[in-house]
Order: C-alpha cells, then sequence, then structure tokens
C-alpha cells in the first residue's frame, strides 16, 4: 500500500535536496508538491550528522572541526544549494536585462560573481562555526533546519518564473499555503529544540525570526525587481544568505 502524498513528500525532500539513496521512485506530482514542506525536517536531519561531524573532529581544533562539517554538507547535498548562489550571483550581478538573466542562470560555467560568492560563502560558515566553539554543534542543525524555510515562503509569494520548461525544481517549486506552514511548524518546532538545550533566550530565538523574515523579504524584493519572479537558483541561494546570516546573529548574540 502507497503512502499518501503527505508523507511520500518528506522522502521526495531528500531525494531531492541529497545524494542519499532514499529510493521510493517513481514520485508523482502530488509527492513532490509536498516535498517542500519538509525541506527544514531534511535540513535537520542533514544538521544532526554534520553536527555529528564537527563534534567528533572537535580535538583538531574548531576550524577543522568546522571545515568538515561544510565539506560534508557538500558531499550530502552535491553543494546543490551552493551551485544556485553561484548562478544567482553571476545571474543578477553580470546581467542588465531579464533575457541575459536567464541566459546566465542556464549557463553550467562560474564566473567572477559567482566564484566570489562561494568564497565568501563557505568562509563566512566556516569562521562563524568555529567562533561559536562548543555551541556549533547545536547551531548547525538549527541553522540547517531554519534556514530551508524561507525559500518554501518565496514558492508560495512570488511566480516561479524559470525559463527552463524542464527544470527539476518546477514541481517542487509549486508550493501552496500548506506546504508553507508545514515547513515553518517544523523549522520553528527544530529551532526551538536547539534552543532549550542551548539555553537560548526567547530574545535570541525571536531574533534569529526576525533576521530570516529580513533577509528573506529583501531577497524577495530583489528577485521581484530583477525578473518578477523566482527560480530554483534563487531558492538555493537564499537558503545560503539565510544560513550565513543566521550564524551570524548567533555568533553576535554570544558576543554579548
Amino acid at each position: 500500500m502507497t503512502a499518501p502524498p503527505f508523507f511520500r513528500g518528506a522522502r521526495a525532500a531528500a531525494t531531492f535536496l541529497t545524494r542519499i539513496p532514499v529510493g521510493g521512485f517513481p514520485y508523482s506530482e502530488a509527492d513532490w508538491r509536498w516535498a517542500s514542506g519538509w525541506f527544514p525536517f531534511v535540513g535537520f536531519g542533514l544538521g544532526v550528522v554534520l553536527a555529528a561531524i564537527a563534534y567528533g573532529a572537535r580535538g583538531a581544533g574548531p576550524h577543522v572541526a568546522a571545515s568538515l562539517a561544510v565539506v560534508a554538507s557538500l558531499l550530502l547535498t552535491g553543494a546543490f544549494h551552493e551551485d544556485g548562489l553561484a548562478d544567482t550571483a553571476d545571474a543578477l550581478g553580470g546581467a542588465y536585462t531579464r533575457e541575459r538573466v536567464f541566459e546566465i542562470l542556464k549557463d553550467s560555467r562560474v564566473g567572477t560573481f559567482g566564484a566570489s560568492a562561494l568564497a565568501c560563502s563557505i568562509l563566512l560558515r566556516v569562521l562563524l562555526l568555529a567562533r561559536l566553539g562548543d555551541a556549533a554543534p547545536w547551531a548547525i542543525v538549527a541553522t540547517q533546519c531554519a534556514s530551508r524555510v524561507p525559500p518554501i515562503w518565496l514558492m508560495r509569494a512570488l511566480p516561479y518564473v524559470s525559463a527552463d520548461a524542464a527544470a527539476k525544481s518546477r514541481l517542487v517549486a509549486r508550493a501552496g499555503t500548506a506546504q508553507a506552514l508545514l515547513a515553518t511548524a517544523l523549522g520553528v518546532g527544530g529551532v526551538a529544540l536547539v534552543a532549550s538545550r542551548l539555553g537560548l533566550t526567547a530574545r535570541v530565538a525571536l531574533t534569529l525570526v526576525g533576521v530570516s523574515i529580513a533577509v528573506t523579504v529583501v531577497c524577495a524584493s530583489r528577485f521581484r525587481a530583477r525578473v518578477g519572479g523566482v527560480t530554483g537558483d534563487f531558492l538555493g541561494a537564499t537558503q545560503q544568505i539565510v544560513e550565513g546570516a543566521l550564524l551570524l546573529a548567533l555568533v553576535l548574540a554570544a558576543a554579548r
């Protein structure tokens, strides 16, 4: 007996976001549509694995532990979101027209803007995780989970405008209110669990929510202004930007 699309969406989400072989094929359109709602759940699972790696490597020093966690995230996801960040940086940084944005997004080559964005993102995450020290494993879990909520709201709020009719994100990007609410509930639950373990105050937790919202609004405004909506690459870029912003917020909160 086949499980309902709501539950199969969790498996589809793992298939879409990671290189982990979870099987389950073929997936229906309904399965893919529900997948987006489970993105934070997959992020939480990834975070647990990455946190274990960082914790296990802590004896080598905070920078090595942080680096190994980031490298592991690239391997487990196939640099999925990083690819979106690089393409988005190249397209928005190097194009002046809507048509040219789409041309660059479809180009598999990485340009100056993309390479710079990747270097900044990876370096920033490593340094921020190292700065968090013993709290880094828990921060990894929280940010991997929470950073996958904003893209779902972008799917809900903006039209999907990829020029590629065969884009693999097209079915997943058909997120509605139900998927956005599921993602939010899972994201809030994951962050609340981590906050309780770290002893974070309600003020810090609300700050993280505010940071996520602020970054999402800025990204949404830029995407709407440049092309009138979102693409799969834009969604991946949003996850990367939110993840970095949340880690920075946690470091600044810890410094007070």
